[in-house]
C-alpha cells in the first residue's frame, strides 16, 4: 500500500509516520511538509511543499490511504485567520485533491466536541471541516476526535494544563471518557481503523478510539 500524509512534523504524524515505515503493508509513504525531514528510510520519500499553492504538487497525490495530521494552535499561528489556513483551507485542500485523484481511504484527525454550529471557533472550524470532508464522498473517510493528546516534549501552555486537570478528574473518577491519549496510540488506533473499517464514514471519538 501507499500511504499520502500531511501533519507529518506534528506529534501525532511522527508517531504515524515511524509506524509506517515498520508497518510491511506499506511499500511506500509519502510525507508532504514544509520543512526538511530528520529522518531517512528507503520507504519515505518527503516532498518540501506549498500549501498555499496545492495545485503545484496535486500530481503526486495518489496513493490507497491518506492521512490528515495537520494542525496548529491560536497561539502559535497568531491569529484565527492564520489558524483556519492551516487547520482548514490546508487540510481540505489536500483532501480534495486526494478524492479527485481517487485516493479511497481518507483519515483526518479532527478534535472533541467538533461541531459546524459551535459558538467556540476552534470546535466550529473543525466540525466545518468534517462536513466539508464528508462532503467529498470518499468510499472511506476515518474521522478521529481524541480528547488532550499526550505529547512528547510538549511546550503548549494550554495543553499541558489541561492535561493535568484531566488526569486530576480521571483519579477521582470524572470525566473517564476524556482520558488523556498518547500520540503513539493515536497514530497506533487510526492504522488499526484502516485495516478493519469497511467502506462508509465513521467518526471514533474520545475513549472509543482505545477500543478500536
Amino acid at each position: 500500500m501507499k500511504a499520502l500524509i500531511i501533519g507529518a512534523t506534528g506529534a501525532t504524524g511522527k508517531d504515524l509516520v515511524t509506524q509506517l515505515l515498520t508497518d510491511d503493508t506499506y511499500s511506500e509513504v509519502h510525507c508532504f511538509v514544509r520543512k526538511p525531514l530528520p529522518l531517512s528510510h528507503p520507504k519515505l520519500h518527503a516532498h518540501m511543499v506549498n500549501f498555499d499553492t496545492p495545485e503545484a504538487w496535486a500530481d503526486l497525490l495518489h496513493g490507497d490511504v491518506a492521512f490528515s495530521c495537520l494542525g496548529t494552535t491560536l497561539a502559535v499561528a497568531g491569529s484565527k485567520e492564520a489558524q483556519w489556513r492551516v487547520d482548514y483551507d490546508y487540510q481540505y485542500a489536500f483532501a480534495q485533491q486526494c478524492k479527485a485523484n481517487g485516493v479511497p481511504t481518507f483519515v483526518l484527525v479532527s478534535a472533541t466536541m467538533a461541531n459546524a454550529q459551535s459558538k467556540m471557533f476552534y470546535n466550529r472550524m473543525k466540525g466545518q471541516l468534517e462536513d466539508a470532508v464528508k462532503a467529498l464522498g470518499f468510499s472511506r473517510l476515518l474521522i478521529f476526535q481524541p480528547s488532550v493528546l499526550v505529547r512528547k516534549g510538549s511546550d503548549r501552555k494550554g495543553e499541558q494544563f489541561g492535561l493535568k486537570m484531566i488526569v486530576l478528574l480521571n483519579k477521582i473518577g470524572l470525566f473517564k471518557r476524556y482520558r488523556p491519549m498518547p500520540t503513539e496510540i493515536l497514530a497506533e488506533k487510526m492504522l488499526s481503523a484502516v485495516y478493519n473499517s469497511p467502506k462508509g464514514t465513521f467518526t471514533f471519538a474520545l475513549n472509543k478510539i482505545f477500543e478500536l
